[in-house]
């Protein structure tokens, strides 16, 4: 018998990984908080597409499951791998609603943006908490049942899927999740998983926001010379307050993390350095015109942001070290004034 896997979030993120398990013969089952979504895949199945078109299928095979029928799950053999994959403000009541039907030996993966494990530890136990971090991967739902991812995939170039611990031993478990999201891109198991986290955060810090702010797509975003210089100083702060906190940071878009802060603090070479690689990037995207990261879909369709737990959480690990972060405190700001609908995305918010 193989494991039975549950996704509690099938929206971008967790229905493309969701889909794809099933698409492989995984037994999944998919829970969505979105009534609408559940019915689609149940009506028409799930529709996948990607830059090639052999990423471009339907899966048929996936199990799902409305909120309300979750309690069926009392009756069934329990859920051996749980993958929480909702926005972070709504992990920890995803984590109560799964957590009864787990299996003894069964554990709670974190598929998000931010910094979500401790907050799933809290609730099942650091040795029930393992974390994947999913690294340029661009995927959203524009409709329900239908996902497209506008980045290549990784291959040997980069590594998308990075699967750790919260101890950073690489066990039988961390393995087994590597054999699985291998199948889909690339994967590796990390012994690092909290710089993994933070490496995530700072870049999803310089983006997300930004381009929620701006109405800008990503390499849009790197195109503009105020808006471009804003993100790097997002970057410099992030990787300050990273630093402070002790943690070993992987590259943050293909460069070191110390290139952004030593550019944000003004050093000429460095800010070259970064720009020069930023804008490269943005003209190489053949998707330049699509990809907009999960925040700014989020705006688009009225939605509550992560702000507060992204570029907020960088603002309140800084003032606990005592390391000022404006940048961030800005963004967080404008991006809820745009929440709230007392602005529009503009990138003139930015000098852009």
């Amino acid at each position: 018998m193989g494991k039975r896997i549950a996704f509690v979030g099938a929206g971008a993120l967790g229905g493309y990984v969701g889909g794809y398990f099933a698409h492989q013969g995984e037994d999944v089952t998919l829970i969505d908080m979105w009534p609408q979504n559940i019915d689609a895949i149940r009506e028409r199945g799930l529709e996948l597409d990607g830059v090639t078109p052999e990423e471009k299928f339907t899966v048929k095979n996936a199990r799902t499951m409305h909120l309300t029928e979750v309690q069926s799950l009392s009756k069934e053999k329990p859920i051996d791998i749980a993958f929480v994959s909702v926005k972070s403000y709504d992990t920890e009541w995803a984590t109560l609603l799964i957590k009864p039907y787990l299996a003894p030996d069964g554990y709670i993966v974190s598929l998000q943006n931010c910094v979500n494990e401790e907050k799933i530890a809290g609730i099942v136990g650091w040795g029930k908490t393992l974390g994947v971090i999913a690294s340029v991967i661009s995927v959203e739902m524009f409709d329900a049942a239908r996902i497209r991812r506008t980045a290549a995939k990784g291959g040997d170039k980069h590594t998308v899927f990075r699967i750790g611990e919260v101890h950073g031993v690489i066990t039988d478990r961390v393995r087994e999740l590597v054999a699985m999201f291998s199948k889909i891109d690339s994967a590796k198991a990390s012994t690092n998983l909290w710089g993994e986290r933070w490496s995530k955060l700072s870049q999803n810090g310089m983006r997300n926001g930004v381009s929620a702010l701006t109405g800008l797509t990503s390499p849009q975003c790197d195109l503009n010379p105020a808006v471009r210089r804003f993100a790097i100083q997002l970057g410099g702060e992030a990787v300050r307050v990273a630093t402070a906190l002790g943690y070993q940071l992987e590259k943050i878009g293909g460069l070191k993390g110390e290139l952004y802060e030593l550019a944000a603090r003004g050093n000429g070479d460095a800010m070259a350095e970064v720009e020069e690689h930023m804008v490269a990037r943005a003209k190489e995207n053949p998707r330049g015109d699509m990809q907009r990261p999960s925040m700014a879909q989020d705006i688009g369709k009225g939605r509550r942001t992560e702000i507060d737990f992204m570029n907020g959480y960088i603002v309140d690990k800084g003032k606990m070290l005592g390391i000022p972060t404006p940048a961030h405190e800005k963004l967080v700001d404008l991006v809820h004034k745009v929440e709230r609908g007392e602005i529009e995305a503009s990138a003139g918010h930015l000098g852009g």
